[in-house]
């Protein structure tokens, strides 16, 4: 059965069994963020690669809200294949019929409709009678049942509702013909003992229950929404609603890579549930959606963070060296990471050290490795982070922060509207040599990596290439950092100035100085850290 037949398959009213479908709101909730907002070329490029993940819906926005909200959805509904495409709709004729013709040719779509329930929001946004809600309910879900045959209904603010009434208005809709019934924690209030027990009560009490799959959209407030999430999981929810990276209104919602995992790693602890996740792409979508957005990932995020698979104190790098599960409940590669990191820092033991240094071509014997732990040790109270260009530089025998034998000596780069940027530089070499070299690029900083990599004699390979401010203002520090790549060797090199293509040009020079090193001799270099 191929993936998306199956995902056709679990998409239906009947209750879900063993799957738990993933319901995406990225483009949606997600993109509603400040500070999130994306063109719809750039939607375009996250919905294929949210199918790609596997998710099973997923919502490309709000038709109504704009013209171009509604071309991006159309967009999407005519191009993305494997997910159901869904699009988000009040229960109001115009936002209804919006979603219709965005979705018109999509090969399997889905309305989601949604009005506010809770007494708040009844008295003060939508001064309606509960019989109001209930009949302007049913009329959404029986409106958009004329253009599309999957529907699902949100009660807005759901946690906040008095239960009997919430019962009422689901009953109501699923007579009406919805497949799936969304229980939304709208403001990130509830708690996990609280929404499994109205899970609990809503599936024992709502008419035609069975025929429907319940679904959750929690909110982060309180810090709570995977958690609640999970909650609604082992009370009966068979769809959860998510965000890469828990994007979205506020503190944002429910983490998809976290939510995916939980029941992934506590598979015992939710009857075996599974998801059609592939999440050997959890990384690769996440770092996409923050190139795309510009928002950085924080680095001590679960599951996609920088640090979630880095380890830093002698005592867990100790133990991962000897068994990685004694620090890690999930594979790095589970997740698409390509492995975990053991960063030599203040805290790192003597086997890391040893580690990095055999993995970095350099094997000591036990004297040279004592002599070598002493000057790491001492470097490491000096700085945050020791890097690979340290360790070599040590066990080279040489000043871990000198610099060299290459240094900067000119930079002149420009670029050009609808042409090819160029660079030229100049660099000196510790033994008097001087050589300047010029190259094109895709811009300047391209341009100057190409330079450098020429002028040095010296060929790699840039995969991976940041910058981030130091700093505020129109003066600001920016770091650049890069990972290349040379002779199967995975070089970093990193740099800071107040232009950014000099951090660039300085960052390429660190690697290309590192490859300096390395073709060196090592022999005496050893015998002299010893």
């Amino acid at each position: 059965m191929s993936s998306e037949t199956a995902i056709d398959d679990v998409a239906t009213p009947a209750a879900a069994g063993g799957r738990v479908l993933i319901f995406d709101t990225t483009l949606r909730d997600g993109e509603q963020a400040p500070g999130f907002s994306m063109s719809r070329a750039q939607k375009l490029r996250m919905a294929c690669a949210l199918a790609d993940l596997g998710v099973d819906i997923l919502e490309a926005g709000f038709p109504h809200a704009s013209p171009d909200d509604f071309a991006s959805v159309k967009a999407i509904a005519e191009t993305v294949r494997g997910p159901r495409i869904c699009a988000l709709a009040r229960c109001q004729p115009g936002d209804i019929d919006s979603a219709g013709r965005a979705l018109a040719n999509a090969p399997r779509a889905r309305i989601h409709t949604f009005l506010a329930t809770s007494p708040l929001h009844r008295q003060y946004k939508l001064q309606m009678s509960k019989q109001q809600v209930v009949d302007t309910a049913v009329a959404g879900v029986r409106r958009a049942l004329t253009l599309c045959e999957d529907v699902e209904f949100s009660a807005e603010d759901a946690i906040r509702t008095e239960p009997e009434f919430l019962s009422e208005v689901f009953s109501a809709v699923i007579d009406a013909g919805a497949r799936t019934v969304n229980v939304p924690d709208t403001v990130g209030y509830t708690t996990p003992a609280e929404i499994a027990e109205l899970f609990a009560y809503l599936r024992a009490d709502v008419k035609g229950a069975e025929r429907v799959v319940f679904s959750s959209h929690c909110h982060d407030d309180l810090g709570m929404a995977v958690a609640n999430s999970l909650a609604a999981v082992a009370a009966g929810a068979r769809q959860v609603e998510c965000t890469i990276a828990g994007i979205g209104e506020r503190a944002g919602n429910a983490a998809l890579e976290e939510l995916v995992m939980a029941l992934r790693v506590r598979a015992e602890r939710f009857g075996g549930l599974e998801t059609g996740i592939r999440t050997q792409r959890l990384h690769a979508t996440a770092r996409l959606l923050a190139q795309i957005t510009g928002q950085p990932i924080a680095r001590n995020k679960a599951i996609i963070g920088e640090n979630a698979f880095a380890h830093e104190s002698g005592i867990h790098q100790h133990g991962m060296l000897k068994h990685r599960g004694t620090y890690e409940i999930m594979r790095a590669e589970d997740v698409g990471v390509a492995r975990t990191q053991l960063v030599l820092g203040k805290h790192s033991g003597r086997h890391a050290l040893r580690e990095r240094l055999e993995s970095l071509g350099h094997a000591l014997d036990d004297a040279a490795l004592d002599a070598a732990f002493v000057r790491f040790k001492q470097l490491a109270d000096r700085k945050r982070e020791v890097f690979d260009a340290d360790i070599e530089a040590i066990a080279l025998g040489r000043d871990p922060e000198a610099t060299g034998p290459w240094r900067l000596t000119h930079l002149h780069a420009t670029s050009h509207v609808g042409a090819q940027a160029s660079a030229s530089v100049k660099l000196a070499h510790e033994d008097g040599r001087e050589i300047g070299e010029a190259a094109l690029g895709d811009g300047p900083v391209d341009a100057v990596l190409r330079a450098v990599s020429r002028a040095v004699g010296h060929d790699f390979s840039v995969h991976e290439f940041s910058i981030r401010a130091l700093s505020e203002g129109g003066d600001a520090q920016g770091q650049a950092a890069i990972i290349a790549l040379h002779e199967g060797r995975e070089l970093r090199g990193q740099a800071v100035s107040t232009d950014i293509v000099e951090a660039a040009a300085l960052a390429a020079l660190e690697v290309a100085n590192r490859i300096e090193r390395v073709h060196r001799p090592t022999v005496t270099a050893v015998a002299a850290t010893a």
